[in-house]
């Protein structure tokens, strides 16, 4: 049976995307990776995908007249490279609901923070600064609205008294290092289903 091949989404420091790529090359998930599709000729993801060998789709919102138009170049971009599904890694633009629609329960997301709390782009530094007890890191589908899809997979990340932002941060991306990857392995085996919103795990 062929493997599925993935493209992944980055508009920044592309750290995800590299642990990703490493176990994909590295065997340790059963996929092919096809494209990395970025939104920021500035991103630092680009120079990691340069050193995997990784071939990337750089593609700047600024040229279309629409969400949906820069929505249908990515649908065609995805569909020249024959991909099967979509990993969001620090992709910072929200999709137009047709293309929701299209690739429905085909794309993932991670969020750094236990949704529904703290939702949007500075999701450490929200929980951090409201003196959280804890955060986490949460896997979901992407649905039409912002970080609201199905949740996939959570885990919580303790928050010390004498925490530092920067402590949380590194000790949420190391559990984003591990998340990520076993989320995606319940995708590739056929173990993930969506009812009434919920993700369902065969195990």
């Amino acid at each position: 049976m062929a493997q599925k091949r993935v493209a992944i989404f980055v508009s920044g420091s592309g750290t995800n995307m590299e642990n990703i790529a490493r176990r994909v090359q590295a065997g340790e998930l059963d996929c092919e990776l096809a494209l990395v599709v970025c939104d920021n000729p500035n991103a630092f993801a680009l120079k990691r995908a340069a050193k995997l060998g990784l071939e990337t789709f750089l593609i700047d919102s600024k040229q279309f007249k629409s969400k949906g138009e820069f929505d249908a170049r990515i649908d065609q971009e995805l569909n020249r490279k024959s991909v099967d599904f979509v990993l969001l890694a620090g992709f910072m633009r929200i999709f137009g609901s047709e293309f929701v629609r299209k690739w429905r329960w085909r794309v993932l997301n991670i969020h750094p923070a236990l949704l529904p709390k703290y939702p949007g782009a500075h999701a450490i530094k929200d929980a951090f600064r409201a003196k959280e007890k804890e955060t986490g890191v949460t896997i979901h589908f992407v649905d039409e609205g912002v970080d609201t899809g199905p949740i996939i997979l959570q885990r919580a990340v303790p928050i010390h008294l004498d925490d530092t932002l920067e402590l949380l941060e590194a000790r949420v991306h190391a559990v984003e290092y591990e998340l990520y990857p076993e989320a995606i392995r319940l995708f590739l085996a056929g173990k993930l289903s969506v009812t009434s919103n919920q993700v369902v795990i065969r195990r």
